[in-house]
């Protein structure tokens, strides 16, 4: 099977010391990315460990694809514990970073420890240099990005940065790379703030020969070829749909669609779209520069999630004013889902419903935790008493689209899913819009034969993750052609990605996690019994724990 290949370096910056350490073994039996920074986590993190902790540790990661040239593998990946949930977690990035990550020659990059002073880390092939930036306190993504500029002739392809929402503990801060792509849900920004780190920088000449077969270039020629949607208007192109079948969250998910679509639709967001964007080596190229002509604004996207949470769920249906709303997110460093709901949450206590200034104030305010932002920046699950609110969130991760009280299987996936309400841990909405083949798709009410096909999308994403491959490769990149670039079995990729969607369940479970963690804000008829049949097919407890014998395995 293929798999990564490099060292764990490890940078303690509490210690001020590094180490590098073969872990083999590790990523033979994982591929790389998501899953071997779960091994790696599962075992290094202290079960009892504090989120904002020394003990809490971060590991980025890729995988063997980006080694190559294919498309749909611009990526990477971070794992750590949780402020946001409180459990274990992992996030991708698109973007530039990952081919210079490898290009250090490392497999995986840890960091733990807490420094006195705010620091900078650069890794490259020849060593680790840690540099004390105090004159970085506060500043924004692209500031930092100037300031790698000008001291080390680093473009933002090389960078990964937290905003002042990460070095503020804004539970859903997130961590940028290339200045718009974001390792985005559960606040692992907020981990690197907490460490005293602002900014990693990856760069080095290593090079390793991939030997793939014929297929990567059949992906490569499909994906340039391909008349995607996406490739005018990005994942923005779902708007509308979702909107006429009911599952487009609105005015804080009190309704499931929006009279204002037309003006926050992918057609608005192709209209403003003024180049073509791609992540490294991709030829699908679906990102979304953007620009309002009228103002000057400038950002990448809005994609759907943010067009979700910025415009119908806060009742604005002004698409410029969604996209400073995104740009705002972007150089705060701010998970643009986790945050638009939460701003949602404070305009229904306020009825505030479409008041575009007090949003974008409020993004302020929530990363520099000024006067409300304070208790925003908390996260929908510590606030919605206080302000009054019902809790949208699941294991304390606020919702992505896609509306499980529409498409019930995704609403099954949003609630087993070990980060939380995201809807690219199971990705079953896919199946149920339909956005697949006739063949593959499946009834939007009820739960018949969900669970299992839950469990092999979950264990199916768990490789994408760990290969690293992106999801909206889905049309090309099929089960069957990621087994031939990996050099293995279907059967055993997925018994792969069952061990990673385990290990971090155990992690959870000894956090106190359980069967009462996986519910969901509203009722589904026969969600329960569809609860038990997912755990039977995982080989679980019927309290959602995980057999100790499973993992002594």
């Amino acid at each position: 099977m293929l798999h990564a290949r490099g060292r764990l370096l490890t940078v303690d910056v509490g210690a001020g010391t590094t180490e590098a350490t073969a872990i083999d073994d590790v990523l033979a039996a994982y591929v790389g990315g998501r899953g071997v920074g779960t091994r790696l986590a599962h075992d290094r993190i202290p079960f009892d460990a504090d989120p904002f902790g020394p003990d809490n540790r971060l590991f980025f990661a890729t995988g063997p694809m980006q080694t190559s040239r294919t498309s749909f593998t611009g990526r990477m990946s971070c794992t750590g514990l949780s402020p946001l949930t409180d459990g274990l977690l992992s996030s991708n990035a698109g973007g530039f970073l990952s081919r210079n990550f490898a290009a250090t020659g490392y497999a995986v990059v840890e960091v733990t420890g807490t420094s006195d002073e705010l620091v900078g880390i650069h890794v490259t092939d020849e060593g680790v240099e840690v540099e004390a930036v105090p004159e970085l306190a506060g500043a924004v993504v692209s500031e930092v990005t100037e300031h790698v500029a000008e001291r080390r002739d680093l473009g933002p392809e090389h960078t990964a940065v937290v905003g002042p929402a990460g070095e503020n503990r804004v539970r859903f801060a997130s961590i940028m790379t290339s200045e718009s792509r974001a390792f985005g849900r559960g606040g692992l920004g907020a981990v690197l703030g907490s460490k005293n780190v602002k900014f990693l920088t990856f760069d080095g000449s290593v090079e390793r020969s991939l030997d793939l077969p014929a297929v990567a270039t059949e992906i490569h020629r499909e994906a340039a070829t391909s008349d995607s949607v996406m490739k005018r208007q990005g994942t923005a192109g779902l708007t509308t749909y979702a909107d006429q079948v009911g599952a487009l969250p609105t005015r804080y998910f009190s309704e499931l669609s929006f009279e204002g679509v037309e003006g926050i639709s992918g057609d608005r967001v192709e209209e403003h779209k003024y180049r073509k964007g791609t992540c490294s080596a991709c030829a699908f190229a679906c990102k979304l520069p953007t620009r309002d002509e009228a103002s000057g604004l400038e950002t990448e996207g809005p994609e759907y999630e943010t067009v979700m949470a910025f415009g119908s769920n806060a009742g604005i249906d002004d698409l410029t004013a969604v996209m400073r709303s995104n740009e705002l997110c972007d150089q705060l460093g701010v998970d643009t889902i986790s945050c638009g709901d939460v701003v949602a949450a404070y305009l229904a206590s306020e009825d505030e419903f479409g008041n575009a200034d007090l949003v974008h104030r409020l993004v302020e305010d929530i990363a520099y935790r000024e006067g409300v932002g304070d208790l925003l920046a908390e996260g929908i699950d510590r606030c919605a008493d206080e302000l009054g609110v019902e809790n949208w969130t699941v294991k304390g991760m606020e919702f992505a689209a896609h509306d499980g009280r529409t498409l019930n299987g995704q609403g099954l996936s949003f609630a087993t899913a070990n980060r939380g309400a995201d809807h690219l841990y199971g990705s079953m909405y896919v199946h149920e819009y339909p956005l697949v083949s006739p063949e593959a798709a499946l009834d939007r009410e009820g739960f018949d034969g969900k669970p299992s096909r839950l469990v092999e999308k979950e264990n199916h994403n768990a490789v994408l993750d760990s290969a690293i491959v992106c999801r909206f490769s889905r049309d090309v990149v099929t089960p069957e052609r990621l087994a031939g670039l990996l050099d293995a079995e279907s059967e055993d990729l997925l018994a792969v990605g069952a061990r990673i969607v385990e290990l971090e369940r155990h992690f959870n479970n000894r956090r106190g996690f359980d069967r009462a963690d996986d519910a969901l804000p509203y009722d589904l008829p026969d969600f329960e019994a569809a609860l038990d049949a997912y755990y039977e097919a995982r080989g679980w407890n019927a309290d959602g724990t995980v057999p100790s014998e499973r993992i002594e395995e």
